[in-house]
């Protein structure tokens, strides 16, 4: 419903709060890959906790109580970095 109500009249930009929680991977991976979609003509802002959206992101806003009462925003545009993947088997180095 909500992507309905997007292609119905498209937002310069959109928040999310935690909407992927109730899906399934199968369905995130759907939610995930019509956002990448959409966001060449939106920005999406998406409050998460699922590990397959964060992973599906280009840029990811940690954030923190820096003090008692103090927030603090550390982001990290996955843009910069190169992946380069490893395997390790256990034991071995």
């Amino acid at each position: 419903m909500l992507f309905a109500l997007y292609l119905l009249k498209p937002a310069p930009f959109c928040i999310f709060d935690e909407v992927d929680a109730p899906l399934d991977d199968a369905n995130i991976a759907k939610f995930n890959r019509i956002i990448k979609k959409f966001s060449t003509e939106s920005q999406f802002i998406i409050v998460t906790h699922n590990k397959l959206t964060m992973a599906a992101v280009d840029t990811i806003y940690g954030v923190y109580m820096a003090e008692q009462g103090v927030s603090g925003v550390t982001p990290v545009n996955f843009k910069d970095y190169e992946y380069v993947g490893t395997f390790e088997v256990a034991g071995e180095k």
